[in-house]
């Protein structure tokens, strides 16, 4: 079940907040919960893994390190159903090819290119989901809740 608000923004994405004219609503995503890699060593765990969390977090841990070491040696890796995950390259332009040099490279990031396990496979078909408010309102009803002087009915 995916978890989702609703927010009224402006119909025209990048207009300052003074110059909107139109708005319309907007579905958002709300996270529920943020798996750390043990909680997420643990799922695997669940699902039947012959292995231990540890060794499953072990394991895990040592991919992402041997993956950012891969990439820095200009590599891909291909991570079957995942995805194929490579480097890129943010670049200021230079007037001429001669005039360019690393020192035009302003960042390294990884790409992720995802098979059609993720990409071509919209998941909106198994999808079901639930309208919650958004944390702007969760967080109104916090305060009003930690503001009152006596719970009702517990005088």
């Amino acid at each position: 079940m995916i978890d989702y608000s609703i927010s009224i923004k402006s119909a025209q994405p990048g207009t300052k907040k003074e110059d909107v004219t139109e708005t319309k609503a907007y579905g958002q995503a709300q996270v529920r919960k943020n798996y750390s890699l043990d909680d997420f060593a643990q799922h695997i765990r669940d699902h039947g893994c012959v292995y231990d969390k540890g060794d499953i977090a072990a394991v895990l841990t040592k991919a992402v390190s041997c993956l950012r070491e891969i990439i820095l040696q200009s590599n891909s890796v291909t991570l079957g159903d995942l995805g194929t995950f490579s480097p890129s390259i943010a670049t200021v332009g230079a007037k001429t090819a001669d005039a360019f040099t690393a020192a035009n490279i302003t960042k390294v990031n990884v790409k992720w290119r995802k098979t059609a396990y993720f990409n071509g496979r919209n998941l909106r078909a198994e999808a079901q989901f639930h309208l919650v408010p958004s944390r702007a309102s969760q967080a109104s009803a916090v305060e009003v809740i930690k503001n009152q002087d006596t719970i009702q009915g517990l005088e």
